[in-house]
């Protein structure tokens, strides 16, 4: 890991400034960066053009995940990566088939397979309901007062506006509680694969490449969303430009931006770079571990851990290079500088300093009891493996289901139910020797943490061995039948309760544990940040006014730059790569993994117009979330799709690395899509499609 790299961006991109005028900022639809883009660029768009853009952008969850995809055809064609599809592509991966290794393409819409459990979102429409929200926790007798009545309010305002539209309601929580919006989105459920390449080409060079540039991956995939079993007519789609994107050019990247913490006090960063993201690299590497060994017991079982891998490795390679951001201490000095100057302008206005001045020392006061806790809240539960994940639902929802909406957990309110619903009856393959291995080594790196009188260690593990207990609940439990589980869901409480099978029994057993856990939480920490951070919020508007953009919280963002190369310590590197500098790489290693290029490659080598672009690289500011995020032009037409970044933009999760230091977000250039699709997987139907011609 290149960590020198990474401080060297750091000890430059330290000069904060409000006032936007880099290519900085996730920014909401309700409050663009229409200054930033006129100044900078004369870019001036219409409603009508922001519109079309939103409603053409949709966000693809599966499970607690999500990225983003985007129409690109009127029959409900979606355009993303091959690692955002690529857990639909696993899970299809039955009956001796090996699509991630194979690809797949679907000649016929009759060929179109369906996912088993994506749902893909479309942002309809949103409205401000800040007031209603803060009002009802006015004069509340304490934070976590507050707290219960702004969930009150929220649930009402989803569950009353959900009867009036049809649609999928959520109230989203933007600056920290500086202000609520009400979103609704139309959504699809029927969901079906219709082209994915080879895992070897959309991951060529594997995680030694991951997070680099140059690059040569063609990290795509296209699935369609149906309506009544017919292809959906999607209005708004994204039209394939004409022109190659040209260096220089000015870019604009909608998607749903997974977590950023760049509006956090310091004390919250400091508890993040103290334990927060060591804990959570522990958490990652010992499933990330476990996974690994599993998948040296054979082919078959690499198949099965591959998806988990890939995705725990990329989590835990961007981790260690936010980690060495937040372990530079110029870092801190900025943050701690844009922390003072802010107070400093709140202090200078009595009213000011009366109304907000004490919520950075309530946070600090309230983070100053976490580190205690900390550990217990990590691993205090049965979510590691994917029939824990069951269990746990299922167990949880019983308990929830009996409450008032408004009572609920906010994952279980009337809203959310259709999602659990999908979650849980979803009909991708369940692997019980990898879930026993990886409940086993999830306990076991539990009683290593906790201790074995830690409470969830007792209920969970008691005086038998992980292994046996692991053993035991995955054996004997019938949770990897769908039938099984939608019993139990149908059946609700009484079901649930009834119950003996083992994973379940577990369930139950730590379930109190758990909830004893979050209640503390939610009443020491969330309630505090909520009621501080709404201070915070209103602190920083009176001061900033709206050149301020909230935190990424996977919900709809735009975002903006130009395409361009840059400087690295004494070299240049290219806007862009072509087809010419992946063979020349995969020969270079000698076509060894993660280096070899799939048979169709080789095979059509001679066939392909070698100097076309394969990957290229653009100022805007993505993160996490953004993964399948199109990039257009002015004109709206797509010109690539986002797909990764480089080493040197790995600190912005909690500040703006500036373009100037090299800090770059990495896509699959239009014209490489094209090309490989008519040369290497003859899909003209396909091309035909997508350009509408």
């Amino acid at each position: 890991m290149r960590k020198s790299s990474i401080f060297a961006v750091i000890m430059i991109a330290l000069i904060f400034v409000p006032a936007r005028y880099a290519d900085e900022g996730m920014w909401t639809f309700d409050n663009p960066p229409l200054k930033q883009w006129k100044e900078r660029y004369g870019f001036e768009p219409s409603q009508a053009w922001l519109d079309h853009i939103r409603l053409s952008t949709v966000r693809m969850t599966e499970g607690a995940g999500g990225a983003t995809g985007s129409f690109v055809s009127p029959d409900g064609l979606i355009f993303t990566n091959q690692h955002v599809g690529a857990g639909q592509v696993a899970k299809l991966s039955t009956g001796g088939r090996n699509l991630t290794k194979d690809g797949f393409f679907a000649r016929t819409r009759a060929e179109e397979l369906k996912s088993p459990d994506m749902e893909v979102n479309v942002l309809v429409s949103y409205e401000d309901v800040t007031s209603r929200v803060q009002g009802a926790a006015k004069n509340a007798a304490s934070e976590k007062d507050a707290a219960a009545r702004r969930k009150v309010v929220m649930a009402a305002i989803e569950k009353e506006d959900a009867a009036k539209s049809g649609l999928k309601c959520e109230v989203v929580t933007l600056y920290n509680g500086g202000e609520y919006w009400l979103y609704r989105f139309k959504r699809y459920t029927d969901v079906r694969l219709v082209f994915a390449p080879e895992e070897q080409i959309a991951y060529f060079g594997g995680d030694y490449d991951n997070f680099t540039y140059p690059r040569y991956d063609l990290d795509i995939t296209f699935f369609r969303v149906y309506e009544n079993g017919q292809p959906a007519r999607t209005e708004h789609y994204l039209k394939w430009a004409e022109k190659e994107v040209a260096e220089n050019e000015f870019v604009i990247v909608p998607g749903f931006p997974g977590s950023t913490a760049r509006l956090l006090t310091a004390a919250q960063i400091r508890y993040q770079r103290d334990l927060g993201n060591p804990l959570q690299m522990q958490v990652w590497t010992s499933r990330s571990a476990a996974l690994k060994a599993y998948s040296k017991m054979g082919e078959e079982q690499r198949r099965q851990a591959s998806p988990g891998i890939r995705s725990l490795e990329n989590s835990i390679k961007r981790l260690v290079g936010q980690q060495a951001g937040l372990e530079n201490p110029r870092i801190f000095k900025k943050k701690e500088d844009e922390e003072t100057a802010l107070r400093k302008a709140v202090a200078a206005r009595p009213e000011w300093q009366r109304e907000y001045g004490p919520a950075w020392e309530q946070i600090e006061k309230a983070y100053a009891g976490l580190p205690a806790a900390a550990k217990r809240i990590a691993f205090s539960t049965l979510a590691a493996s994917r029939l824990g994940t069951l269990a746990s639902s299922l167990v949880r929802y019983a308990e929830e289901i009996r409450k008032p909406n408004d009572q609920r957990y906010e994952e279980f309110r009337d809203n959310r139910l259709e999602t659990l619903k999908l979650s849980l009856l979803s009909s991708a393959p369940i692997y019980p020797a990898m879930e026993e291995a990886i409940m086993t080594a999830w306990l076991e790196e539990g009683v290593k943490t906790l201790g074995k009188d830690d409470p969830f260690i007792r209920a969970a593990v008691g005086s038998s061995p992980p292994a046996e207990v692991a053993k035991r609940v995955v054996a004997g439990s019938k949770l990897a039948d769908v039938a099984f589980r939608k019993a139990l869901f149908e059946g609700g409480a009484e079901a649930i309760g009834k119950s003996n099978d083992p994973l379940i029994e577990l369930a139950r057993k730590v379930e109190p544990i758990l909830r004893e856990l979050r209640a503390w939480n939610e009443d020491k920490i969330l309630s505090v940040e909520a009621a501080a951070g709404e201070k915070i919020a209103k602190a920083r508007f009176a001061v900033y006014g709206k050149s301020v953009y909230p935190d990424a919280n996977l919900n709809l963002r735009i975002t903006y730059g130009t395409v361009a190369g840059y400087e690295e310590d004494t070299t240049l590197v290219p806007f862009k790569t072509t087809f010419y500098g992946l063979f020349d790489r995969a020969e270079g290693f000698g076509e060894k993994p993660p280096y070899n290029l799939p048979q169709r490659w080789r095979d059509a080598k001679s066939s392909l117009q070698l100097s076309t672009p394969l990957n290229f690289v653009y100022t805007a500011d993505t993160i996490g979330g953004c993964s399948g995020s199109p990039v257009i032009n002015r004109n709206g037409e797509v010109v690539g799709i986002n797909f990764d970044s480089n080493l040197q933009k790995l600190p912005n999760r909690y500040l703006y690395v500036d373009e100037n230091e090299g800090s770059r977000a990495v896509g699959v250039h239009a014209s490489a899509v094209v090309e490989a699709l008519r040369k290497l997987y003859g899909a003209g139907e396909l091309i035909q499609e997508i350009k509408g011609r």
